[in-house]
Order: C-alpha cells, then structure tokens, then sequence
C-alpha cells in the first residue's frame, strides 16, 4: 500500500461517514409525515406539532449547512496536506515534543472554534430564542466560553502533556500505560463532575426541605438507596428545556433535578422521574457504563500503539517525520469506522437499561406518573414522537417515548 492510497482510504470514510449521516438525517426528517400512534395522538394539537416540525426542520437545516462546510474543510486539509503544513510550521516554532503536540491541537482547537461559531451563535441566538427555549445572555454565553476553554487549557492540557512525555519516553509501554492515565481521569470526572465542575457552570442547591422531598426521602427509604445528595440545578440560566440526571461514586454520589423540570411536573412525577434514576444505580448501570468505558479505551489505545509508527500514516497526512500528533490525527479519522460501530453498541446498551430504569420505577413505585412526566418532557422539548427506526438504532441512547410508554403499559 502506498501513502497515497492509504490518504484516498482516509477520505473514503470521511466520505461515506457523512453520506450516512445524512441519509438518516434525511429518513429522519421524512418521519414526521407518519400518523401519530394512539399512545401519544392528544399530545400535540395542530399547532403545537406544526411548531414541533419546524424546530426540527430549522436545526437540520442549521445541521447540514454545518456539516458540509466542516466536510469541505477537512477534505481540503487532507487534498492539500495541511495537517503536514501546520506540522512543519510548529517544527519550525520549536523542538520540544510536548509544546509541539500542545500547540499543534491548540491551533486545530482555535480553527474548529472559529469555523463553528456563528453555527453556535445562530442555534442558540436565533433558532432556541424562536421557538422559546433561549434563556442564555451573550453575557452567559461568553462566560461560558472562557471557563471551558481554561478547563480545556489546565485539564486538556495536562493530559495531552502526559500523554506525548510518554509516547516519546517509553515507547513500548505506551499503550497500557495510556490507558491508565485516561482511567484515572474518567474516574476522577465520574466521581467529582457534580462536586468540582458542575458548579462552575450552574448553581446547585440541596432540594429544600418540604413535601417534595419527604415524598423523595420515603421512596429512597423505601428501596433501600443512600439517599445523601439531591441537588436542583439552575438549568433555567440557560433553557427553558428540562432534565434530570445521576452522577458521582461512592459517597459522591447525586441526583440532580432541573428547576425546569421542577416547574413542569407533579410531585409525584417527580418522585417517579427520580425512582428511574435510582433504576439507574439499582442495576449498576453506572458501573457497567464505565467499565465498558474503561475496556474500549484499553482497546483504543492497543491499536493506537500498533498503527501509530507507520510510516506510511505519517506521509498519507503530508508529515515528513512521526510525532505524536501527527499519529493521533490519522488514527482517529482511520478508527472512525470503528467508533460509530462501537457508539451503535453503546446506544442499543443504553436503550437498553433506559428500559429497565423505567421498570424498576414502575415496580417500585408508579408508572403512570412516569409516563406523564416523559410526554411532558417530549412535548417540551419539541421532540420528534415517530423518529425513523434506522435513526434511532443508530444515533439515540433512549428508546423512543412510544416506545417507552407501550412498556410501562
């Protein structure tokens, strides 16, 4: 095999990834034609659902226009050799490995930044502020800017910087070693997400003392679950949508409960909303999760660590020497294949226990307030209720809402 073939096979997936995004994006869009099932037919009147498909309709439009341009993008950096351009111009800058990985994915960080922005600005400013989601100010939305890019600096940093003193000092052990590294890290945001980082973006507060969560705290008794944090965060700061979510290990473990979500239902759908999530941790969902985590990234970065010297990589991508970013790059667009085969696993898995989540809310507690709670959340979020069965094997880590109220039935 030559490098240039090797470079024509890179542009091939690139390619054909998109051609099938967009093919179920299309099916998808095609769904919403179809009759609305008896489960969910009182749940949007005419005008709600004409809403409803023109929010869908106004993002795919955003959606694609975006996806074509970062195509066109990234088919002219591999034509014309631009990942070996911006390699040899860093080179130039400086001869240490870590400045050079650190500098080369900043410099991509700032392009995909810049080529995404006004995407960015118009779904929030324009599409969300259309349809009565948008609560974020320009102010909101800069600040959050800066915190995740000095999260991205200090933590994506460090890591990269980690990552690269290894693949140049211990070469053979790269891989396993690697694989430690990023373990610990996935373990350290599992556990410390709610406590340390949320709290940079929102607000959280304990959920006040009253009937809510004495309902909450007799349900939790009830299951026999540790009931210690339940946070209500201020997803209001941003969108009108709603949300509910668990997090942490061990004694870090939370709960957390939008104020949206508080606002739109029931006690009682509350507390079902809650015992799902309780399903969640009952099952070990949670575990299961990060262990296959744990075990994809061990195999990432295993055949990271065979392709990653391949000279021919290396020329495919216009480098004229092997470094660490140069490796990282033509492995991620060569494993792509494999990611979406493996994301497609992982969202049948999490569909999977979305189901059971709700099972255990329904044995445990009450289905029917369970039921409510999803159709509210659906019809708030404008959500699609007849998605195209080949959009959702693919892209949605939760069944359909039909799909979900015909079990709990």
């Amino acid at each position: 095999m030559t490098a240039n073939t090797l470079l024509l096979i890179i542009i091939c997936f690139v390619v054909l990834e998109f051609i099938f995004g967009k093919v179920l994006d299309f099916l998808n869009s095609k769904s919403w034609s179809n009759p609305l099932p008896r489960l969910v037919e009182d749940l949007y009147d005419k005008d709600k659902y004409n809403k409803a498909k023109n929010y869908a309709k106004d993002n795919g439009n955003i959606a694609l226009l975006s996806s074509v341009i970062s195509l066109a993008t990234i088919l002219s950096i591999l034509i014309f050799k631009g990942f070996g351009s911006l390699d040899s111009w860093i080179n130039d800058l400086t001869a240490n490995n870590i400045l050079q990985s650190l500098l080369f994915f900043g410099m991509l960080s700032l392009g995909s930044f810049i080529l995404n922005l006004p995407f960015s600005l118009y779904k929030t400013f324009v599409i969300e502020e259309k349809y009565g989601f948008n609560q974020t100010t320009l102010k909101t939305y800069i600040l959050d800017f800066f915190k995740s890019l000095m999260l991205s600096i200090l933590i994506g940093g460090a890591i990269l910087s980690a990552l690269t003193w290894v693949y140049y000092q211990l070469p053979n052990s790269f891989w396993w070693i690697a694989w430690i590294i990023m373990t610990m890290v996935s373990l350290f945001f599992a556990t410390f997400y709610t406590t340390l980082i949320l709290p940079l973006f929102n607000k959280l507060e304990p959920l006040e003392d009253g009937s809510l969560r004495e309902s909450i705290e007799s349900y939790a008794s009830k299951v026999n679950f540790p009931l210690t944090n339940i946070f209500v965060i201020d997803g209001s700061k941003r969108s009108s949508k709603a949300n509910a979510f668990f997090s942490g290990l061990g004694k870090k473990k939370a709960i957390v409960l939008y104020d949206t979500l508080m606002k739109d239902n029931t006690e009682e759908e509350l507390t079902a909303i809650l015992a799902h999530e309780v399903g969640h941790y009952k099952k070990n969902h949670i575990k299961q999760g990060m262990i296959l985590g744990v075990i994809q990234t061990g195999v990432l970065f295993f055949l990271f660590g065979l392709l990653s010297s391949s000279s021919l990589l290396v020329a495919a991508l216009g480098a004229s020497s092997n470094s660490f970013h140069i490796a990282l790059i033509g492995f991620s667009m060569l494993y792509s294949p494999i990611s979406l085969m493996t994301g497609i696993g992982m969202n049948l898995l999490s569909r999977k226990n979305e189901f059971e989540a709700d099972n255990f809310a329904k044995e445990t507690y009450n289905g029917e307030p369970l039921q409510t709670a999803l159709k509210n959340l659906s019809v708030n979020h404008l959500s699609n209720l007849t998605p195209h069965p080949s959009y959702v094997f693919v892209h949605y880590s939760h069944p359909p809402l039909i799909a979900r109220l015909e079990a709990l039935q």
